[in-house]
């Protein structure tokens, strides 16, 4: 039962009240069931819906849901119009002062495992949209909305956050909530800011085969470099197939022509060095260590899933995970 207690603007990642998806959003309450049973999640804070409706109440809100309410399922030159109408709201937006402080407070909470690798004084963290109607058995809805990589500092956080809020009216995501009939005014949006995992490696597991359904294997595609460019399909990935029985690891490897690094500013797409191109991005060790991470999330769900990983210096991050859809 909900009580009427008002929930904070920010919440530790693994606070039990995060795992409400109201609260956190499908992504973010993922993640806080994740961190919360131990498995390897980045540190981080949700900003939750709550912050996102304290942003956009009164004018802001009304202009949303006036422009949202001229949108045809069918027509999408109505999904351009309302976006562009939206757009400019958010263009317009100033984050409330109590919201901006609770922001400002969870960057300067996070703790750096090893400051010198970041090459700035403060933290880098991936900010990732976390919508009410996203991540959910027989729905797919994620990747809808924005996420943000290699964000330094306060404002550019703050710029994030905003963006993201922003990326929950893009003519894409309004069309699909109108095409399913999510109304309009329901819809809001938390926040994850995780730090940046600096991966040598990275990609997407499935704990059963997403082409035949087959659960003898768990499949692992993956890359050098951030996770970007194989959730995007700008790489061709290795791919790992892992024996649920026993101790076998059969690999392909793909001659990997492109990764995603980090920049001062952001990211970028770079060409992989030509001495990686036709190296395996993983050994059988850390293929065989993240199908068993797999493993454990899939128990933890109780149904197959998909978790976006990567790897920092051999260390396995869980980036995010939902059922497979």
């Amino acid at each position: 039962m909900r009580t009427d207690v008002p929930q904070p603007f920010v919440l530790d990642l693994a606070d039990p009240a995060a795992t409400d998806l109201a609260t956190t959003g499908g992504k973010g309450s993922s993640l806080a069931r994740l961190a919360a049973a131990g498995l390897p999640v980045p540190e981080g804070f949700h900003v939750t819906t709550r912050a996102y409706r304290a942003a956009v109440t009164g004018a802001p809100q009304r202009a949303i849901v006036e422009a949202a309410a001229q949108v045809a399922p069918d027509r999408p030159e109505t999904h351009e119009a309302a976006a562009a109408r939206i757009a400019e709201v958010f263009a317009d937006l100033e984050i409330p002062t109590q919201v901006a402080d609770a922001v400002r407070a969870g960057y300067s909470s996070l703790r750096v495992p090893d400051p010198s690798r970041l090459g700035a004084s403060d933290p880098a963290v991936a900010v990732r949209s976390s919508a009410t109607a996203e991540d959910l058995p027989g729905m797919s809805f994620a990747g809808q909305q924005d996420s943000y990589l290699n964000i330094s500092g306060e404002e550019a956080l703050l710029r994030a956050v905003r963006d993201c809020w922003a990326s929950l009216w893009t003519a894409r995501a309004i069309g699909y909530r109108a095409r399913h009939g999510i109304p309009a005014d329901e819809v809001s949006l938390a926040v994850v800011v995780q730090l940046l995992v600096l991966a040598d490696a990275a990609g997407i597991l499935f704990t059963v085969d997403p082409m035949t359904g087959s659960r003898d294997w768990v499949v692992i595609n993956s890359a050098w470099g951030l996770g970007e460019a194989v959730v995007g399909g700008q790489v061709n990935p290795d791919t790992f197939l892992v024996a649920r029985v026993g101790d076998a690891v059969r690999a392909t490897v793909s001659t990997k022509e492109v990764r995603t690094v980090r920049t001062d500013d952001g990211t970028r797409n770079e060409p992989v060095p030509a001495e990686l191109r036709r190296r395996p991005s993983l050994t059988d060790a850390q293929a065989a260590h993240l199908a068993a991470v797999g493993a454990r999330i899939e128990e933890l769900y109780g149904a197959p899933v998909d978790v976006e990983w990567a790897v920092d210096h051999g260390r396995p991050f869980v980036l995010q995970a939902r059922p497979v859809t």
